[in-house]
């Protein structure tokens, strides 16, 4: 409750000792494809969640930030007790427990279960595929401009597509890239099991979604780009990684500066801005829609 403003522009309101969340947060759009691969298989129930892969699915994926101190837990409760005072709070409100009765089609008290279930489908709902790249890949060939079908047979050629392929041009593995930390952190994040490997994220998008990287400490898809191009010679950026524990596909990126702005023009064609944004007038519970948003 000590926050005002969405996204990059949202700030305290007063000092505090919870800590600033340990990562930037990956999008919602199309989370429900999360795992998919080239073939369009996947698990939903496997599919990997986080940057560190800590969970698998949407079900587990909705329930870990209500269990996370520095995202909705707080001081109050320990990790344990939790979720049984959100279900408990959720019981008390008479018009949740009818909505998740008419859901589910009981006539009990509202389960964590339940909870997790319904706020998955609500995600699996927050869909965006109609970028003028899904219209060029659907057969409209005057989707894309020349320079972005040169942008986006640059970005195979070089390498990028070894990991960002697939429907959400990502193959949701984890990376050692030696990306620089955030310092506002008390301690150097150390990733997918302390490898300082992480996942590697969707672009699509990546108009609305940034900063971007696990860190959060690149502002501009130029500064991405020229990150990749420095791994071929420069020293990494974060200092707990030695070159040698770099991924391997990492290094075989032959990425030259002069094509960087013709791969931004591709990126810049995964963006579909017709989602759902429509913000409720009133919830059940009576409190403010979506938190302390103005000040």
């Amino acid at each position: 409750m000590n926050g005002t403003g969405l996204g990059e522009h949202r700030k305290f309101n007063s000092n505090n000792d919870i800590p600033f969340t340990k990562r930037n947060s990956q999008s919602l759009l199309n989370v429900a494809f999360n795992g998919i691969d080239m073939n369009g298989m996947y698990s939903p129930e496997k599919a990997p969640m986080f940057w560190d892969v800590r969970g698998s699915g949407l079900e587990a994926q909705a329930i870990l930030p209500i269990k996370t101190f520095e995202e909705m837990r707080g001081h109050d409760f320990t990790e344990e007790k939790i979720l049984d005072e959100v279900v408990n709070r959720i019981n008390n409100i008479p018009s949740y427990k009818i909505l998740f009765n008419n859901a589910f089609k009981t006539h009990s008290n509202v389960s964590i279960d339940q909870v997790s279930k319904s706020l998955a489908t609500f995600q699996r709902a927050l869909l965006s595929n109609n970028s003028r790249f899904d219209k060029y890949m659907r057969g409209d060939k005057s989707a894309l401009s020349e320079r972005e079908i040169k942008g986006m047979a640059l970005f195979i050629k070089m390498g990028c597509a070894r990991c960002h392929n697939g429907p959400l041009l990502s193959d949701f593995k984890t990376h050692i890239m030696g990306v620089i930390d955030n310092e506002k952190l008390a301690v150097s994040d150390s990733g997918y099991q302390h490898s300082y490997a992480f996942r590697t994220p969707s672009l699509r998008n990546l108009r609305f979604t940034r900063p971007y990287m696990h860190s959060g400490k690149m502002q501009t898809l130029e500064q991405v780009l020229n990150f990749y191009e420095d791994l071929a010679g420069k020293d990494l950026p974060n200092t707990n990684v030695k070159r040698e524990k770099l991924d391997t596909l990492a290094t075989k990126l032959k990425l030259a500066f002069t094509d960087i702005n013709e791969i931004i023009e591709f990126l810049n064609t995964l963006n579909d801005d017709n989602f759902d944004k429509k913000i409720p007038t009133s919830v059940p519970s009576g409190l403010p829609v979506g938190g302390k948003i103005k000040s």
